[in-house]
């Protein structure tokens, strides 16, 4: 690797170079990023503490509220930090490291959401056998498979990118290190990676989502037979699921489901499914879910007593 290498660092151009915009861009995303803590944070703690979300929708919510943690963090602190700092560097194992974190928990937020709507689909479409189907061993698996699934993708997306050498273009347009951008970089022809990256990024986000599709068409023809009350409980989970889902999978679809290019753009629409969808998330499924409101009135109350106490 040092051989192939002549770079140590890279150098990341970030979201502006103008300094009262960096400011302005340093209290706005150090803002969403505490959001993003104490939303998913709250979410677990809920789910956690209360024995009546000790279901299997509500362990893959909280499945998701740690990746979206996570996915967030891989990305964020680095990028707010950058903003008030005179050179934005990170070495090259550091930049390793990111892209690892960064598509490791960001395929994990695909595969659960994509488990998230299978559970929707047994409870709905398969009320009397819910319960053997979606066994606590079940979830336990389809989380596990979730993760493991994760992890090789990202091991393959990473080793694509920096089995590459690197000569002596450090400049990274971007203010995190993602495939396209660092691909740009590398001295050698990257058609064939470019290729594989496609099909590593683009047609997992692709094939989760046609699976997605498939799930809420077969629970909308069978809620037509349902009574006004279950289809409206049934479509207000759903809704919120789906919500979720377009936030995170369009600007995936318009980032890794194309060949290798960068748009001006592309740093815009990262941000959008690095740091807002993260942020909207726990307000999506809190706004919309009354099991989740009742369960946080109730924590709340109970701390107000004791604090009385």
């Amino acid at each position: 690797m040092e051989v192939a290498n002549n770079v140590t660092e890279f150098i990341f151009l970030g979201l502006s170079q103008d300094p009262g915009m960096q400011l302005m861009f340093f209290a706005l995303f150090l803002f969403f990023y505490i959001v993003i803590m104490v939303g998913n944070l709250l979410i677990l703690l809920t789910v956690f503490s209360d024995p009546r979300l000790h279901t299997p929708m509500y362990f893959f919510l909280s499945n998701l509220s740690f990746v979206d943690i996570a996915y967030s963090s891989a990305t964020a602190p680095k990028m707010i930090a950058d903003f008030v700092s005179e050179k934005k560097t990170i070495s090259y194992w550091g930049c390793v490291t990111q892209m690892f974190t960064f598509h490791f928990f960001g395929c994990a937020e695909i595969f659960v959401l994509t488990v998230m709507a299978f559970d929707r689909y047994a409870a709905i479409c398969q009320p009397l056998r819910y319960t053997t189907i979606m066994s606590a061993n079940a979830c336990i698996m389809l989380a596990s498979l979730s993760w493991l699934g994760a992890l090789g993708h990202s091991f393959v997306q990473t080793l694509l990118t920096f089995q590459l050498p690197f000569c002596h273009n450090q400049v990274i347009d971007h203010y995190l290190c993602d495939v396209h951008p660092v691909l740009k970089l590398a001295c050698a022809d990257t058609t064939l990676v470019n290729m594989l990256v496609i099909v590593n990024s683009g047609l997992i986000a692709l094939g989760c989502f046609l699976i997605l599709l498939a799930s809420y068409t077969v629970i909308l023809f069978s809620l037509r037979k349902r009574s006004s009350e279950s289809r409206r409980k049934a479509l207000s989970t759903c809704g919120s699921h789906f919500t979720v889902v377009m936030f995170f999978f369009v600007p995936c679809f318009f980032i890794y489901l194309r060949p290798s290019t960068t748009f001006p753009l592309d740093k815009a629409v990262s941000v959008f499914y690095t740091t807002i969808t993260p942020m909207l998330n726990p307000l999506i499924y809190t706004l919309r879910n009354e099991d989740v409101k009742n369960a946080m009135k109730q924590i709340w109350s109970h701390m107000v007593s004791l604090k009385e106490k």
